[in-house]
């Protein structure tokens, strides 16, 4: 299957399976070396300051070629699932792969995050077919990260040039309305704006460490009443006798993770009906990033009782998915966001990205960050349509996320109090 022409002596071709793509290959594409990061602490008021938070992780584990074979392996994507792996290769004259894009041809809006159902609904009740679309993300994962996978080398924009044309002939052959680039960083998202792209954004939490070495001292930031209400939610979570234990590469046995897969359905099944991730898909992830998995577990009278995986890229702590079989007050907070940041202040990393929504992240340390999206609609009707839309939901997200910033626990005056 052909995406595109040369552009010089660049082809653009799609890939259905990553089977047949080197891991090593497709990973130099994913993580290139690291660009200057902001210190990801120092938030106060903006936009830029807090999008500081979401700069690149020179490592981030959701476009890697083990996770996303994990989900194909597993039968998460491909198949039955609605998500069509049709990933965009750029290669040279010798065959090197200097770009890709984990790109997918979609026939629903499930997993992604980013909710355009109004748009689908609008286009299909006008007389349009709004699927299928494209997608370039990382499946059921609201996380920021590479989008447009350029290798470092002097070609690189060449390359995420070669990609965005690559997925402008793809929609194209396979008759899709459009193309959406979900939670993308720079400079993918100057490249597709530049492109003609239309901007999306979105509001997300994440905590930051300001150089911290104990959990004390990232209380200490906090004022005396919420510091005095965290300590108390943290002894309670634990009150009933249970104890938490935080589990990584050997550890991760396969007894662990049908404990947790239990957790895992019990809470998909209650807020979407259907889990996304299936039982295989975690056995696998697994054997591939167990060391790069931080598996926070719950444990009362002798058994597991609740968990919350964590995927840790190179200065991130990325929260991903929680469940529990039995209800504790607190015990979500204690494993997903008090735990998620004692392991981020040991370890050194600059930040926690807690997933998508969830605006009681606000009282426990975390700040309101935009996230971005971008969207290239085909039908110009349509295009019109969503762009003035945009242009008002903008300003509502930049209005939320001033009057989010104004609810921080953090101290004004920049000087410690007593506890």
């Amino acid at each position: 299957m052909s995406a595109g022409r040369d552009r010089n002596d660049l082809r653009v071709r799609v890939a259905t399976s990553l089977k047949s793509v080197p891991a090593e290959a497709w990973d130099a594409c994913a993580n290139p070396p690291a660009t200057s990061v902001p210190s990801p602490a120092r938030l106060e008021s903006g936009c830029e300051a807090a999008d500081s938070l979401s700069q690149q992780d020179t490592d981030n584990p959701f476009v890697s070629h083990a996770f996303l074979r994990a989900l194909e392996e597993s039968g998460c994507i491909g198949g039955r699932s609605g998500w069509s792996p049709a990933y965009l290769l750029v290669e040279d004259g010798d065959d090197r792969l200097l770009a890709a894009a984990p790109s997918f041809v979609k026939g629903h809006s499930q997993g992604e995050y980013v909710f355009d159902h109004a748009w689908a609904d609008a286009y299909e009740r006008a007389g349009g077919h709004y699927y299928p679309k494209l997608q370039v993300a990382a499946p059921f994962t609201p996380a920021t990260g590479p989008r447009l996978l350029a290798a470092d080398g002097p070609r690189a924009g060449e390359a995420r040039a070669g990609l965005i044309a690559g997925l402008e002939a793809l929609r194209d052959q396979t008759r899709s309305s459009s193309i959406h680039v979900t939670f993308a960083q720079e400079p993918d998202l100057g490249a597709l704006l530049e492109a003609g792209y239309l901007e999306r954004h979105d509001l997300q939490f994440h905590w930051g460490n300001d150089g911290f070495t104990t959990y004390d001292d990232f209380l200490a930031t906090l004022a005396s009443r919420k510091r005095k209400a965290l300590k108390r939610e943290r002894r309670e979570a634990l009150s009933a006798g249970i104890t938490v234990e935080v589990l990584s590469g050997a550890s991760l046995t396969e007894a662990v993770w049908d404990d947790f897969f239990a957790f895992y359905q019990d809470t998909g099944s209650r807020k979407w009906g259907r889990p996304y991730l299936n039982r295989r898909f975690f056995s696998l992830v697994g054997q591939a990033l167990g060391e790069r998995i931080v598996l926070v577990m719950a444990r009362r009278a002798g058994r597991y009782i609740a968990g919350a995986i964590n995927f840790r890229g190179a200065n991130t702590l990325y929260g991903r998915n929680w469940g529990c079989i039995e209800d504790h007050p607190f015990l979500h907070f204690e494993l997903c966001y008090h735990q998620a940041i004692d392991y981020a202040i040991a370890h050194g990393l600059a930040r926690v990205e807690a997933g998508a929504q969830g605006e009681h992240k606000i009282a426990r340390g975390y700040r309101p960050v935009i996230t971005r999206s971008a969207h290239h609609l085909a039908d110009p009707g349509l295009r019109r349509a969503v762009s003035s839309y945009l242009v008002t939901e903008r300003e509502h997200i930049a209005a939320a996320r001033e009057a989010l910033a104004a609810e921080s626990p953090f101290r004004r005056d920049g000087h410690s109090d007593e506890a």
